[in-house]
């Protein structure tokens, strides 16, 4: 591998550092509605996979939904915030 490869590896990630949006458990909405409001706010997301956080969010109190660049983590926490849901966004490590 060149240096010049490596330079440009950690150049594209300078540029788009990315965020976790994570879902944290709270006592109002109903099981089916997190799964609900998870499919439609994240694009691609399946059902076994918003089961999945959607029960780590109930029994860990919170859950990773996805990891993406900031401007997209900013869209998803405020898309799941508008539909009742807890959410916050925080740098990936």
């Amino acid at each position: 591998m060149s240096t010049e490869t490596i330079e440009q590896r950690s150049t594209a990630r300078k540029l788009a550092p990315r965020y976790r949006v994570l879902l944290h458990n709270d006592d109002y909405n109903s099981m089916e509605y997190v799964v609900q409001v998870l499919m439609k706010t994240v694009p691609g997301m399946s059902q076994p996979q918003a089961i999945d956080i959607m029960m780590e969010a109930h029994n860990a109190g919170k859950a990773l939904v996805i990891t993406c660049v900031q401007e997209h983590a900013e869209f998803y926490c405020e898309s799941l915030k508008s539909s009742g849901l807890s959410s916050t966004i925080e740098p990936a490590e």
